[in-house]
Protein backbone atom coordinates (compact mmCIF):
# COMPACT_ATOMS: atom_id res chain seq x y z
CA UNK A 1 0.00 0.00 0.00
CA UNK A 2 1.37 3.42 -1.03
CA UNK A 3 1.41 6.58 0.67
CA UNK A 4 -1.61 7.70 -1.25
CA UNK A 5 -3.97 4.88 -0.48
CA UNK A 6 -3.02 5.94 3.62
CA UNK A 7 -4.19 9.34 2.97
CA UNK A 8 -7.58 7.99 1.97
CA UNK A 9 -7.87 5.19 4.44
CA UNK A 10 -6.99 8.26 7.05
CA UNK A 11 -9.49 10.83 5.31
CA UNK A 12 -12.27 8.07 5.85
CA UNK A 13 -11.55 7.40 10.14
CA UNK A 14 -11.88 11.26 10.47
CA UNK A 15 -14.73 11.37 8.20
CA UNK A 16 -16.20 8.85 11.19
CA UNK A 17 -15.68 11.26 13.57
CA UNK A 18 -16.64 14.41 12.10
CA UNK A 19 -20.05 12.75 10.50
CA UNK A 20 -20.91 11.95 14.31
CA UNK A 21 -19.80 15.10 15.09
CA UNK A 22 -22.83 16.65 12.56
CA UNK A 23 -25.08 14.64 14.92
CA UNK A 24 -23.69 15.37 18.44
CA UNK A 25 -22.27 18.86 18.14
CA UNK A 26 -23.41 21.30 20.64
CA UNK A 27 -21.13 24.02 21.34
CA UNK A 28 -19.41 26.98 19.17
CA UNK A 29 -16.00 25.18 19.88
CA UNK A 30 -17.55 21.69 18.39
CA UNK A 31 -19.04 22.75 15.92
CA UNK A 32 -15.34 24.44 14.89
CA UNK A 33 -13.70 21.33 15.41
CA UNK A 34 -16.09 19.26 13.17
CA UNK A 35 -15.30 22.26 10.66
CA UNK A 36 -11.60 21.48 10.80
CA UNK A 37 -11.81 17.74 10.40
CA UNK A 38 -14.41 18.20 7.44
CA UNK A 39 -11.11 19.98 6.15
CA UNK A 40 -8.84 18.09 7.40
CA UNK A 41 -10.23 15.31 5.59
CA UNK A 42 -10.68 16.80 2.42
CA UNK A 43 -7.83 18.32 2.24
CA UNK A 44 -6.25 14.65 2.63
CA UNK A 45 -8.59 13.19 -0.08
CA UNK A 46 -7.54 15.74 -2.33
CA UNK A 47 -3.91 15.22 -2.45
CA UNK A 48 -4.46 11.10 -2.79
CA UNK A 49 -6.62 12.14 -5.37
CA UNK A 50 -3.98 13.79 -7.52
CA UNK A 51 -2.15 10.59 -8.45
CA UNK A 52 -5.11 7.88 -8.10
CA UNK A 53 -8.48 7.55 -9.43
CA UNK A 54 -10.90 10.18 -8.12
CA UNK A 55 -14.06 7.92 -8.62
CA UNK A 56 -12.13 4.87 -6.43
CA UNK A 57 -10.62 7.28 -4.20
CA UNK A 58 -14.23 8.81 -3.49
CA UNK A 59 -16.16 5.34 -2.87
CA UNK A 60 -13.49 3.84 -0.65
CA UNK A 61 -13.33 7.36 1.20
CA UNK A 62 -17.60 7.17 1.66
CA UNK A 63 -17.26 3.42 2.65
CA UNK A 64 -15.05 3.69 5.34
CA UNK A 65 -17.07 6.62 6.45
CA UNK A 66 -20.17 5.09 6.26
CA UNK A 67 -19.53 1.93 7.38
CA UNK A 68 -17.32 3.40 10.48
CA UNK A 69 -20.29 5.88 11.84
CA UNK A 70 -22.92 3.18 11.46
CA UNK A 71 -20.70 0.79 13.62
CA UNK A 72 -19.53 3.77 15.77
CA UNK A 73 -23.92 4.84 16.28
CA UNK A 74 -24.11 0.99 17.09
CA UNK A 75 -21.20 0.58 19.63
CA UNK A 76 -20.66 3.83 21.49
CA UNK A 77 -24.28 6.09 21.11
CA UNK A 78 -27.24 3.25 21.23
CA UNK A 79 -28.44 2.97 17.72
CA UNK A 80 -30.75 -0.18 17.72
CA UNK A 81 -28.57 -2.86 15.94
CA UNK A 82 -30.30 -5.00 13.25
CA UNK A 83 -28.56 -8.04 10.89
CA UNK A 84 -29.74 -6.26 7.60
CA UNK A 85 -27.43 -2.93 9.16
CA UNK A 86 -24.85 -5.59 9.04
CA UNK A 87 -25.09 -7.54 5.81
CA UNK A 88 -25.76 -3.89 4.12
CA UNK A 89 -22.38 -2.67 5.73
CA UNK A 90 -20.52 -6.03 4.56
CA UNK A 91 -22.30 -5.71 1.23
CA UNK A 92 -21.00 -2.10 0.98
CA UNK A 93 -17.39 -2.89 2.34
CA UNK A 94 -16.96 -5.81 -0.43
CA UNK A 95 -17.59 -2.98 -2.96
CA UNK A 96 -15.29 -0.86 -1.54
CA UNK A 97 -12.71 -3.71 -1.23
CA UNK A 98 -13.57 -4.79 -4.99
CA UNK A 99 -13.28 -1.57 -6.15
CA UNK A 100 -9.78 -0.98 -4.69
CA UNK A 101 -8.64 -4.68 -6.24
CA UNK A 102 -9.66 -3.68 -9.84
CA UNK A 103 -7.60 -0.29 -9.64
CA UNK A 104 -4.90 -1.78 -10.95
CA UNK A 105 -1.30 0.80 -11.87
CA UNK A 106 -2.51 1.63 -15.16
CA UNK A 107 -5.53 3.36 -14.27
CA UNK A 108 -3.86 5.80 -11.71
CA UNK A 109 -3.35 9.03 -12.95
CA UNK A 110 0.35 9.48 -14.59
CA UNK A 111 2.40 12.93 -14.55
CA UNK A 112 0.20 14.97 -12.05
CA UNK A 113 2.45 16.71 -9.42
Amino acid sequence: MNRNWLLVIVAGFIEIIWAIGLKHASSLLSWVGVALLIYLSFNLLVKASKTLPVATVYAIFTGIGTAGTVVTEILFFGEPFSWTKVFFILLLLSGVVGLKLVTTESSKKEGVV
